[in-house]
């Protein structure tokens, strides 16, 4: 059955969850933490939506706590000579490996900044793959649960990417960091 709330969805959703976690001890600038609060209030929003739909349907649920404190453990597993195929979350588009969860746990200031917006971006961009893949799969626009779904979803990440690449550009206001 073609559906939302496979726990490749929720783990991508946990994973922009837990690198939202790092602003605050990361950056001082202020566009980011709206920036970084906003996207994990829609993130832990989709989570709940998708387990929801999985309990309505039978499936097993992670708690969302649980999940992304399981992303925010795996950038302490990067592990020399560890492939990206080596780890379940390799397949799904967009997500950080180990090594660029660490990367970004560990740039503060204008580095980290740059650094967020580029792997949201990255992330963003992966979800929007996940959800053409979705909506392009037979019958999984039937269930206008589903279809609403990743209509939100297409239009959320769409303007959120539109909102970092415009942060990105104008680059970080240096009387803000640290």
């Amino acid at each position: 059955r073609v559906g939302i709330g496979h726990g490749y969805r929720q783990d991508h959703h946990a994973q922009a969850v837990a690198m939202t976690s790092l602003v605050p001890t990361h950056t001082t600038n202020p566009d980011l933490h709206r920036l970084a609060q906003r996207i994990a209030i829609s993130q832990r929003d989709e989570i709940k939506l998708m387990q929801t739909w999985l309990r309505d349907h039978q499936q097993s649920v992670a708690a969302a706590d649980t999940l992304v404190a399981q992303q925010t453990a795996a950038r302490s597993m990067d592990m020399p000579g560890m492939s990206m195929a080596d780890s379940a979350t390799a397949l799904m588009p967009g997500m950080l490996n180990p090594r660029q969860m660490t990367e970004l746990a560990t740039a503060t200031g204008a580095p980290f900044d740059s650094l967020f917006l580029r792997d949201m971006i990255r992330h963003h961009q992966g979800a929007l793959t996940m959800v053409a893949k979705l909506l392009g799969t037979q019958g999984s626009a039937q269930e206008s649960a589903v279809f609403q779904f990743a209509s939100s979803v297409d239009a959320d990440q769409r303007a959120e990417i539109a909102r970092m690449t415009g942060l990105l550009a104008a680059g970080p206001p240096s009387s803000t960091h640290r």
